[in-house]
């Protein structure tokens, strides 16, 4: 796999499958998803992310979702279509949070900035996206964390260094889908219409 090499920081994602909650705020572990690997990575790939962390402890799914990678990489989905396993081959599968900031601190030699993302915008640190593209361009690495179901555990949010400011329209309705946030969150860090 051929990673971004810039002068430039980069951006890898952490999509959080343990622990995140449910609607009545409970603690849980959501099912890893085939859309939101295929379409997150399309993502991430497209708009120069290093890399997609899919974090869960279940080895059930861990197994699952390696045969869905060799599937897209090595096997007949490979010759089918190329463009899909290059983007899918963004992606990493670890048991925790812990085990992502470890590889990417090794890859990068430095310990990437961990930012949460979610729907509310109740944190003492608040990065806005043109803080986070300023500092991309000064060469710090970022680390976000993507949560399912229904957003990141407190104490996932907790662990990080800030969030980001939620994404918001119009109205009172704010319910993205992990996948149409992560696509919004990395025009707005690394497009280039952006400003």
């Amino acid at each position: 796999m051929t990673r971004r090499v810039t002068g430039k920081g980069s951006v890898d994602l952490a999509l959080i499958h343990y622990p995140v909650i449910n609607k009545n705020r409970e603690i849980i572990g959501s099912a890893v998803t085939n859309l939101d690997l295929h379409d997150i990575a399309r993502a991430a790939r497209t708009f120069g992310a290093n890399g997609l962390y899919v974090v869960t402890p279940y080895r059930d799914q861990q197994i699952l979702f390696r045969e869905l990678l060799e599937h897209w990489l090595e096997g007949h989905g490979a010759q089918y279509n190329a463009m899909r396993g290059e983007a899918l081959s963004l992606v990493r599968i670890c048991d925790d949070l812990e085990q992502v900031r470890t590889r990417i601190a090794a890859e990068r030699q430095q310990q990437p900035v961990v930012l949460a993302t979610c729907a509310r915008e109740k944190h003492p640190v608040v990065w806005s996206y043109g803080a986070v593209r300023q500092k991309i361009s000064e060469g710090k690495n970022f680390l976000l964390l993507l949560g399912t179901a229904w957003g990141l555990a407190q104490e996932v949010i907790d662990a990080g260094d800030g969030i980001l400011p939620p994404i918001t329209g119009s109205g009172s309705y704010n319910h993205l889908s992990v996948r149409s946030a992560a696509a919004i969150i990395l025009d707005r860090l690394l497009g280039t219409g952006a400003g």
